[in-house]
């Protein structure tokens, strides 16, 4: 759903019934501020006891949410018997793990690099709209950064600190790797007034992006292209700065992607990553754990299983010099936002076949709605027994010398 307010309530050109923005205000009716600190653990002990009126955070490059959620329901509407086949098909490689090359093969045949990116673009292409019906429209479970703030309000907060702790000004040109629709771009350019080069492999969600930026009149440019196929269309030492958040997953070979990465920094350029990764209480061989990781990879879109020394040891390879390592979330928890996306979506897909049961939504809305609320509890489960996080946040530098 990363796996990072309101559903489909259309008023004029699509009639859709008002039981769908009913239960979007009851979802959305955490608005949250809080001023952030340029240190995770001293905004994470000072966050916990704000009210939630406090939370401060710039909203004036976010999308209108009713505007967004009537766009992505057209899209969703007149999809294609060949675009819900590919989609559902695409979850096939979720179920693989770019460290079993075998596998690899024997499921998707020799040229499995290929067939990834296929099924990363079906996927994608509709997974994006699904994700738009709700809070993660960015596509991402954000960390806990505020206890009384909802996703929204968290995924701000995190952008925000991110954009201090690489120290970006204006004027400065920063490179986001698996940049979605833009709008996290967006957000860092208008609080920072930095130019954002986002990169990504979906046409569908860069269109999106370039209509969003240039009717905001923000400095932002968007490539197509995969970052598993390197070298990337950039040039060296061209980017003061660069951030991901939760990409990385999707990464075929993490050494090689941060080679690339550190040749298109300047020299001194801060690096901040914010991803999946399996924690040392997960064990392969436990069946439970094991289950869980299966039914959670597919949920948020997961082909690689990184551990946080792999990603030590990929930076350090490439030349990087790892300043801070630690889970940004408060006490090392996604839990209760995770639950926020997953009841709310559970909530939208009562409401969605009750609607398809009408024939007021087409039938391959129960398709879509019940792939895409599959397993959350599972990701909960695992998040609270400290297996794997999605907010694993890490600070690195390209020396100067």
């Amino acid at each position: 759903m990363s796996t990072r307010s309101t559903p489909v309530a259309i008023q004029t050109a699509v009639p859709v019934p008002t039981p769908l923005k009913a239960s979007a205000t009851a979802l959305s009716s955490s608005s949250d501020h809080t001023s952030s600190s340029d240190s995770i653990p001293q905004a994470q002990k000072i966050r916990k006891d704000k009210p939630r009126s406090s939370v401060d955070v710039d909203r004036s490059a976010s999308p209108g949410r009713l505007k967004t959620m009537r766009n992505s329901y057209r899209v969703l509407k007149n999809l294609t018997p060949k675009q819900m086949d590919d989609f559902m098909n695409s979850y096939v490689i979720y179920g693989l793990d770019w460290e079993d090359e075998a596998q690899m093969i024997a499921t998707l045949g020799p040229d499995y690099p290929t067939a990834v990116h296929d099924c990363l673009v079906s996927y994608y292409s509709v997974l994006n709209h699904l994700c738009a019906l709700g809070e993660v429209e960015k596509m991402y479970i954000p960390p806990v950064m505020n206890t009384h703030a909802g996703i929204l309000d968290n995924q701000l907060l995190y952008e925000e600190f991110v954009a201090r702790e690489i120290e970006l000004k204006s004027g400065d040109h920063v490179l986001d790797l698996g940049c979605g629709r833009g709008r996290v771009a967006a957000h860092i350019s208008k609080y920072t007034g930095a130019h954002v080069t986002g990169l990504n492999l979906d046409a569908d969600q860069l269109a999106s992006a370039r209509t969003f930026a240039a009717k905001r009149k923000l400095p932002l440019e968007f490539i197509q292209q995969d970052f598993n196929v390197l070298p990337l269309k950039l040039e060296t030492e061209s980017f003061d700065a660069f951030y991901q958040i939760q990409a990385l997953s999707l990464c075929k070979d993490l050494p090689a992607t941060f080679r690339e990465i550190y040749r298109v920094l300047k020299p001194g350029a801060k690096l901040s990553l914010l991803d999946w990764v399996s924690l040392p209480a997960y064990d392969p061989g436990n069946s439970e754990h094991a289950e869980l990781m299966s039914r959670i990879k597919p949920l948020i879109g997961a082909v690689g299983t990184p551990t946080v020394d792999k990603f030590h040891a990929a930076l350090k390879e490439a030349g990087f010099r790892v300043l801070k390592s630690d889970n940004a979330s408060i006490d090392g928890l996604q839990a209760p936002l995770i639950e926020r996306a997953d009841g709310y979506f559970r909530r939208l897909q009562s409401l969605i076949l009750a609607l398809v049961k009408l024939r007021v939504f087409p039938p391959h809305f129960k398709t879509l709605m019940l792939r895409l609320t599959q397993d959350g509890q599972a990701f909960v489960q695992a998040d609270r027994m400290r297996l794997i996080t999605t907010s694993y946040h890490i600070l690195a530098e390209k020396p100067r010398s």
